[in-house]
C-alpha cells in the first residue's frame, strides 16, 4: 500500500463532535427552524385543501349553521302561517313508494297548496325538512312544517334558483311516523 505525505486535510480540529474536517458543528436552534417551516407548510397545505374541496363541491357553507335549540344566540322565528299563493313542492327522499303523493294529499287537506309531488335525487334522507327560498317565506315554511311530524325548517337558496319557493323533502322519520 502506498503512503502519502500528511497534509492539512489529515488533521481534525479538537472539540468537534463530528467526523471529518469538512463538516462544521450544527448551529444552535437549527431543529426548531426546520420544525417551524414544516408546521407552516402543513397549515398552508391544509388551508389550500379545504378551499379546494369547498370550491369543488360547493356544499361547504358555514352560513347555514344553526345554533343549538335553546341557546341565547338563536334568532327569533316567524309565526307559522299558511300562504295560499305559494305552492309547495313535495319530494320523496326515501325508498317508500308513493310517500310524496300521500304527504301532498295530507298537505292539500290542511289547506296548503301543493304544486308537484315527485321523488328526490336520493333515497337515503333521514330527516324531513321544509326549505324556503327567501326570509319572508319562513312563516309559510313553519306553517307547512306544522302539518308534518318532526319536520325542520331551513333557509336554502338552492331550490329558489329552480323556481321553487317552498320545498318539502321527506325523510325516513316521516315514513316511520305515517306507517306507525
Amino acid at each position: 500500500m502506498q503512503k502519502f505525505p500528511r497534509d492539512r486535510f489529515d488533521s481534525i480540529p479538537h472539540g468537534m463532535d463530528r467526523v471529518g474536517a469538512h463538516r462544521a458543528p450544527a448551529r444552535r436552534g437549527r431543529r426548531w427552524v426546520t420544525f417551524a417551516w414544516a408546521a407552516l407548510a402543513t397549515v398552508v397545505l391544509a388551508g389550500i385543501g379545504i378551499a379546494a374541496v369547498s370550491a369543488y363541491n360547493q356544499r361547504l357553507d358555514f352560513d347555514d349553521a344553526e345554533p343549538p335549540a335553546g341557546s341565547a344566540s338563536a334568532a327569533p322565528t316567524a309565526e307559522p302561517t299558511l300562504a295560499p299563493d305559494v305552492s309547495v313542492a313535495v319530494l320523496n327522499g326515501t325508498a317508500t313508494s308513493g310517500l310524496a303523493a300521500r304527504a301532498g294529499e295530507a298537505l292539500t287537506a290542511a289547506g296548503v297548496p301543493v304544486g308537484i309531488t315527485t321523488n328526490a335525487d336520493t333515497s337515503d334522507i333521514e330527516q324531513t325538512v321544509v326549505y324556503y327560498a327567501t326570509a319572508d317565506l319562513e312563516g309559510a315554511a313553519r306553517g307547512v312544517a306544522q302539518q308534518l311530524p318532526e319536520a325542520e325548517v331551513r333557509l336554502s337558496e338552492e331550490f329558489g334558483e329552480e323556481g321553487m319557493q317552498l320545498v318539502v323533502v321527506l325523510g325516513s322519520d316521516y315514513a316511520e311516523a305515517v306507517a306507525g
